[in-house]
């Protein structure tokens, strides 16, 4: 089913704090890996580096046709391959299960459906297109797939399994073997190994001769993000701390350095477990990989880290956010964080464990902070409540994502209790069925709110912190509870 809206611009939203330069150019972008798609659309976070930006020019600030395609699935990770067609991994209502959508790029309608096996929560969100455009991900049974897509004499598409590596012995042979982990991210390096990561901190790859072999990071650690590989090595964090990974002269994974980070008294409303929100970004104004950087769970406000990729030497550690479940986007010398503070997740992890307090109203908000000679500055802060993982074009400078308003009252007049100024607490409001989604643009170098355009009011509409991803032709993919939107200039 497909629902086409034609939406109009609304307010913007105060900043609080404004830069006084102009706006720097950002990048370089991380170096492409030979065994990832194309930059920017391979990955949920655009790159094996997890920089969540795209060298591709976005929607831009003008009118936007949004439709949306009704799934019956929440839809996470959508990529597009150099073939052109986009590919989603969406998790079903029904029974949690994750299937794979092969979607018409000229619509946004499916062609083509694959189940795969239940496995975690995670398992159904995290994977990546390799250099033939094949979906590679982990399923339940413990199987690394390669998933790829043919069409049939009679025009119609079909999704296939191409390949199916066990990796079951090196995920639960820690712990007895059973079902006792299961694998939540995989991400390639630049030699063609496929590293993993597992709800329970085993990490890992899969080498050229198909074998399968970890280690556990820490007894007690869980991983509940992605990982970033980049040419120092694999990055992951646990719920105590960030690693860097990298192959030992036997070739097996080892652990080249560990940071612990302050993961405060508990589990913050708005995120899924009781540590960083964060994936590991890599960013930096040289190779695009020098730095490494993720926010912390300290009480009241969380920090941004920033390491030195190599040495795991720490270069700063400033107050960002309230509380986040969002990667940072990293780009020069330049990363962005987006608040996630009281968002309401319908699911949970199995271990998440309660958040203090209970619950919280959406506190929203967005931080520049620049990495310099004397450690680390914040440039800009903004309220913008983002409803999605932010996505940078390099290309336009602009931070594309969405917002979540909540309405304020009854027969005001007003979507925003009369005010579209970001004036009357927008984005402070308790969650609800009424919430507002919108389409927003934002400027990189300044923080200012460019243009906000509403799309739908239900909870079909929520985009649940999921990332959008910019494909060539300035058309954006976004994910949400039931299924996706495919935003594109009017």
């Amino acid at each position: 089913m497909r629902r086409a809206a034609v939406v109009a611009g609304l307010g913007a939203t105060a900043l609080l704090t404004i830069a006084t330069s102009t706006a720097s150019a950002f990048g370089p972008l991380p170096p492409a890996n030979p065994y990832l798609g194309p930059a920017g659309t391979a990955t949920m976070h655009g790159d094996a580096e997890a920089s969540d930006t795209t060298p591709l020019p976005g929607v831009g600030a003008g009118g936007v046709n949004a439709d949306f395609h009704e799934e019956g699935a929440a839809c996470p990770t959508i990529l597009q391959g150099a073939d052109g067609l986009p590919q989603a991994l969406c998790t079903k209502i029904t029974d949690r299960a994750p299937e794979v959508l092969l979607l018409d790029p000229a619509t946004g309608n499916t062609l083509a459906k694959l189940d795969l096996t239940k496995g975690s929560l995670l398992g159904g969100v995290y994977a990546y297109l390799d250099e033939q455009d094949r979906m590679v991900t982990v399923d339940g049974s413990g199987s690394l797939l390669r998933i790829g897509h043919q069409r049939g004499g009679d025009g119609s598409w079909s999704l296939s399994i191409a390949s199916k590596t066990d990796v079951t012995q090196a995920v639960s042979g820690h712990c007895g073997g059973g079902s006792c982990d299961e694998v939540s991210s995989v991400s390639p390096d630049y030699q063609g190994r496929v590293w993993f990561a597992t709800d329970n901190a085993a990490a890992g790859f899969v080498g050229a001769d198909g074998v399968a072999r970890s280690l556990v990071l820490a007894p007690g650690e869980n991983v509940a993000n992605s990982i970033a590989t980049a040419p120092q090595g694999m990055a992951v964090a646990t719920d105590h701390a960030l690693y860097l990974l990298n192959v030992d002269g036997s070739g097996n994974p080892q652990i080249v350095w560990r940071q612990a980070y302050d993961r405060g008294p508990a589990r913050k409303p708005g995120q899924l477990s009781w540590g960083t929100g964060a994936t590991p970004t890599f960013f930096g104004p040289g190779s695009g990989t020098e730095y490494l950087a993720i926010t912390d769970n300290a009480a009241t406000k969380e920090n941004l880290l920033v390491f030195d990729a190599a040495s795991g030497n720490r270069i700063c550690s400033v107050p960002a956010i309230d509380g986040t479940e969002n990667s940072p986007i990293g780009s020069g010398n330049s990363v962005f964080v987006a608040s996630t503070y009281g968002y309401p997740y319908p699911a949970l992890p199995a271990n998440a464990g309660p958040s203090q307090p209970a619950s919280a109203p959406i506190s929203g908000g967005m931080t520049r902070i620049d990495v310099t000679g004397s450690g680390c500055t914040v440039v800009w802060t903004n309220t913008v409540p983002s409803s999605a993982v932010p996505r940078l074009s390099v290309a336009d400078g602009k931070i594309y994502t969405f917002t979540r308003h909540s309405l304020l009252g009854s027969g005001s007049g007003g979507l925003f209790d009369g005010s579209s100024s970001g004036s009357s607490g927008l984005g402070s409001g308790s969650a609800g069925a009424t919430d507002n989604y919108s389409f927003a643009v934002v400027d990189a170098g300044t923080g200012k709110l460019e243009t906000e355009q509403f799309v739908g009011a239900t909870t079909v509409n929520d985009t649940l912190e999921m990332v959008g991803t910019i494909a060539p032709g300035r058309i954006q993919y976004q994910g949400t509870t039931t299924g996706l939107y495919r935003i594109t200039p009017k």
